[in-house]
C-alpha cells in the first residue's frame, strides 16, 4: 500500500492514464476525420501514440524495476503479474468472442491463424496489448538473467529498430529485396511488428530505468526535451505519411525518446488530485470496454434517422464514446485504489522524515552513513513504508533484530544491507542466503557453526562481527582480540563489519560519559589487533540515536540510529538536551465508534471504575491495549483530540476500545477522527506524554504498537 507522499508524487502518472486511455479511443475513432484529414493523422496517428508505450512504462517501472534492482521477491511479483494479465485476456476474449464472430473477426480461421491471434495480434483487435506485454516481459526477464541492464536496453532497442522496418519505415524495406522477403516472412507468422517482441521490450525497459532515477523537481529540461523531441516525431511522422512508406504507424525514431522525456517529466510533477487513485483503476477498463461501447453507439444510431448523426460527426461519436467509457470504467473501478481508513491507523509525515535524515546525515561525521533501525516494525511506525521511504532519500544500509524482519523487508522491496543484530536460529540461516541478509557473530561458538554451515555453499556469507566492550549482551569479549582475529578468519565467512553498542550513550553524566569513552578505547584494540594481523578493517559502527547526539567524534562507517530517526529521543530529558532539530514522524488515529449520555452517579467500562459525578457524554473510541494503547492511561491519566479538542480518558482501557469524556466538545458523533498520538488543530499528544503517563520509555510505546494498527 502506498503511503499519501508516493500517492503524490505518482499522481501525476495516475492522471495521465486517463489521458492515456482517451488518446486509445480516439485511434479508434478517428474524432477529426469529418473535419481535418492532415489534424486526424495528429491526434490518432502521432499524439496518440504515446497511449501503448505509457502503459507499457508503468507496468516497466513497477513490475520490472523490482527485477533490474535485485530485489528478493522481484520474480514471484513478475509471476503474479503474469498470472493476473493472463487471466483478463482470457475473460475479455471470452467476453469479445461473441462481438467477434458478428464482425467475422474469425473466418476463415485454421489452427495456425487462431495461434497467430491468441499470441501475436489479440483476439480482437485492441487485445493485442495483452500478449505483447507478456511476451516482453518474458523476453526482458530472460535478457535480464544473461546480461546487465545496460546491454538488455541495447538488445530492446536493437529490436525496436528492426519493429522500425516492418511498420512506419516499411517503404524503406520494399527497396531492399532480401529485406522485403525477410519481413514477408515475418508477416506470414504475425500481423504487425508493434507486439511483444519488437515493441514492448524497450518501452518496459525504459519504464523500468526511468523510474529507478532520482525524482528533483528540474522538470523544466525534461519539458525542454518532451517539446523538442515530439515535435521531431511530429515532423518524422508527416515526412512518411508523404513519402507513402508508413505499412502501419506505431512506431517512430524519436517515440522513445518522447516517451523517456514524458515519463521523466510526469514523475517530477507533485500533484494531488482527488481522482488519481480511480484513474489508476479506470484506465484499463476504458481500455477494455470502449470497443464494445463503440459498436454500441453505432447500435443506437441505427434505431431511427435522427440519431444517425451519432455515428456520422465523427467529433460527436467519439466524444459520445469517451463519456460512456469513462462512467463504465469508474464505475466497474468504484472506489478502488482509496484507502479506506477504519478502525484505527498510523500516519507518517515523510516530510518530517526527510528533515531527520537530513539532520542527522549533517551531524555525522563526513564519510559515516545512516544505518536505521527497522527492528519492531520500525518501532511501530511500520518497517516496510519507512524502508521504503528511506531507499528514496538514498538510505541503503539497515539493521534488524532478527531473521524474519529482515525478510519481510526483503519482500517489501527494500535494497540495500540488512544486517540481523540479534541471533538467528540454524534452522532459519537458510533465510540469510534467499533474502541476501547479513548476520551477526553473537560469540565465539555461534561463529564457528555459521561458518560450518557456511562452507557448504561456494558463496561466503556476510556477517558483522559484534564485540562486547562491556554491556555484557552479545558478542566476543573485547578483551580477548586473538580470538576475535581467528574468528575474522574463518573459511565460509565474510566479515564486512565489525561493531559495538555504547550501552549508556544517551546519559550525560560523568561516570557514563567515562564508560562510553572506554567503551570505545576497548573497540579501537580489537581494530589494531586486525590490523596488526594483516587484515583489511571492516566497516565499523558503534553509534545508535544517543551516540550520534552525544558522541558523534567517535565516527565509524555507520550510525545504527533507532529512535531518533523517528524524531523524538527515549525522554523528554534527553529532548530537551538535544542540541539537533528533529521532528516527529508519526500520528496515530482512531474513530469514534459511539456516544451515549450518563447520568449521576452512573458508572462505565470495566469494573465500572468511572463514575459519573455530574451529567456527561462519553465516546468510545476504537482502539484499546491489543494495539498497543498503555492501559496505564486509563482512569483519568491520559487524553485524547477530537475535533481540535482535549478528551480526557476515562474508566480503564480495554482491550479493544477506550472512552472518552467528549462532555465540552459539540458535535461528536460516531465515525469522527479521534488523534490518539499526535496534532489536531493546536493540541498535540506527544509520545513523551504518553511514556510519562504510563511510566515507561518512548520507544516501548512505539513498538507496542499492533499489527492492527493500519498503515495508512
Amino acid at each position: 500500500m502506498m503511503d499519501r507522499k508516493q500517492q503524490k508524487e505518482l499522481a501525476a502518472l495516475d492522471d495521465f492514464r486517463m489521458v492515456a486511455a482517451l488518446l486509445v479511443i480516439a485511434i479508434h475513432t478517428s474524432p477529426l476525420e469529418s473535419v481535418s484529414a492532415e489534424g486526424d493523422f495528429f491526434l490518432t496517428r502521432v499524439l496518440a501514440r504515446m497511449a501503448v508505450p505509457f502503459f507499457l512504462m508503468v507496468t516497466g517501472q513497477f513490475v520490472l524495476g523490482p527485477v533490474m534492482r535485485g530485489e528478493a521477491d522481484a520474480y514471484p511479483k513478475v509471476l503474479r503479474f503474469a498470472k493476473k494479465t493472463a487471466l483478463l485476456y482470457a475473460l475479455t476474449s471470452l467476453a469479445y468472442l461473441p462481438l467477434g464472430i458478428y464482425a467475422g473477426y474469425y473466418e476463415n480461421l485454421d489452427v495456425f491463424a487462431a495461434l497467430r491471434l491468441l499470441v501475436w495480434d489479440g483476439t480482437f483487435y485492441h487485445l493485442w496489448y495483452f500478449p505483447a506485454v507478456l511476451l516482453g516481459m518474458l523476453l526482458v526477464c530472460a535478457l535480464l538473467q544473461c546480461f546487465s541492464g545496460r546491454i538488455c536496453l541495447g538488445i530492446a532497442a536493437a529490436l525496436y529498430g528492426l519493429g522500425l522496418l516492418g511498420d512506419s519505415y516499411w517503404g524503406l524495406t520494399q527497396q531492399v529485396a532480401w529485406l522485403q522477403d525477410g519481413y514477408e516472412w515475418l508477416f506470414s507468422v504475425f500481423s504487425h511488428t508493434r507486439n511483444g517482441l519488437f515493441l514492448a521490450p524497450l518501452f518496459l525497459l525504459l519504464g523500468a530505468r526511468a523510474g529507478e532515477g532520482k525524482q528533483t523537481a528540474q522538470r523544466w529540461p525534461w519539458l525542454a526535451c518532451f517539446v523538442v523531441s515530439f515535435a521531431g516525431m511530429t515532423a518524422e511522422a508527416f515526412w512518411l505519411r508523404a513519402q507513402g512508406w508508413q505499412r502501419h504507424d506505431s512506431m517512430y525514431v524519436f517515440l522513445p525518446v518522447v516517451m523517456l522525456c514524458l515519463y521523466r517529466l510526469l514523475l517530477t510533477l507533485r500533484v494531488q488530485t482527488p481522482a488519481a487513485a480511480r484513474f489508476r483503476a479506470a484506465s484499463m477498463w476504458i481500455y477494455l470496454v470502449h470497443p464494445a461501447v463503440i459498436v454500441l453507439v453505432r447500435g443506437m444510431a441505427k434505431l431511427h434517422p435522427a440519431l444517425h448523426i451519432l455515428a456520422d460527426h465523427a467529433l460527436l461519436h467519439y466524444v459520445l464514446v469517451s463519456l460512456l467509457s469513462v462512467a463504465m470504467g469508474l464505475v466497474a473501478a468504484g472506489r478502488k485504489g482509496r484507502y479506506k481508513k477504519g478502525r484505527c491507523w498510523s500516519e507518517i509525515d515523510e516530510e518530517a522524515l526527510e528533515e531527520n535524515v537530513r539532520a542527522l546525515r549533517a551531524a555525522l561525521p563526513r564519510k559515516a552513513a545512516l544505518m536505521p533501525a527497522l527492528k519492531a516494525d520500525a518501532y511501530g511506525h511500520g518497517a516496510v513504508r519507512m524502508g521504503r521511504a528511506l531507499n528514496r532519500l538514498g538510505v541503503r544500509a539497515f539493521c534488524v533484530a532478527c531473521a524474519e524482519e529482515g525478510a519481510a523487508l526483503r519482500r517489501g522491496g527494500v535494497r540495500g544491507e540488512i544486517l540481523i543484530l540479534g541471533y538467528t536460529h540454524p534452522s532459519e540461516w537458510p533465510r540469510l542466503r534467499r533474502y541476501r541478509l547479513t548476520q551477526s557473530i553473537v560469540d565465539k561458538a555461534y561463529a564457528e557453526e555459521l561458518a560450518r554451515y557456511a562452507r557448504r555453499s561456494p558463496f561466503r556469507l556476510p556477517v558483522h562481527v559484534a564485540v562486547d566492550t562491556g554491556m555484557h549482551r552479545l558478542g566476543l569479549d573485547a578483551r580477548r582480540p586473538g580470538e576475535i582475529v581467528k574468528v575474522c578468519r574463518l573459511k565460509g565467512l565474510r566479515v564486512t563489519g565489525i561493531f559495538t553498542h555504547l550501552c549508556a550513550s544517551q546519559s550525560r553524566r560523568a561516570e557514563d560519559q567515562a564508560f562510553t569513552r572506554e567503551q570505545a578505547k576497548r573497540l579501537d584494540v580489537v581494530l589494531a589487533a586486525l590490523a596488526s594481523a594483516g587484515m583489511r578493517r571492516p566497516k565499523t559502527h558503534l553509534l545508535a540515536s544517543g551516540g550520534v547526539l552525544n558522541y558523534p567524534q567517535l565516527g565509524g562507517e555507520y550510525a545504527r540510529v533507532g529512535i531518533a530517526l523517528y524524531g523524538v529521543l527515549s525522554a523528554r530529558s534527553d529532548w530537551n538536551a538535544a542540541g539537533i532539530a528533529l521532528r516527529p514522524v508519526l500520528t496515530v488515529k482512531a474513530r469514534v465508534a459511539s456516544v451515549r449520555m450518563l447520568r449521576a452517579g452512573e458508572g462505565a467500562g470495566y469494573d465500572l471504575a468511572y463514575v459519573a459525578a455530574d451529567r456527561r457524554r462519553i465516546a468510545a473510541v476504537t482502539i484499546g491495549y491489543a494495539d498497543g494503547l498503555p492501559r496505564a492511561l486509563g482512569e483519568g491519566r491520559g487524553a485524547m483530540l477530537v475535533h481540535g479538542q482535549r478528551a480526557s480518558i476515562v474508566g480503564r482501557i480495554c482491550m479493544d476500545q477506550t472512552l472518552i469524556d467528549v462532555t465540552q466538545i459539540e458535535g461528536v458523533r460516531a465515525g469522527d477522527e479521534v488523534v490518539v498520538l499526535g496534532q489536531s488543530g493546536q493540541e498535540l499528544i506527544s509520545v513523551y506524554d504518553l511514556a510519562e503517563q504510563s511510566g515507561t520509555i518512548t520507544n516501548e510505546v512505539f513498538s507496542r504498537l499492533g499489527s492492527r494498527v493500519e498503515k495508512a
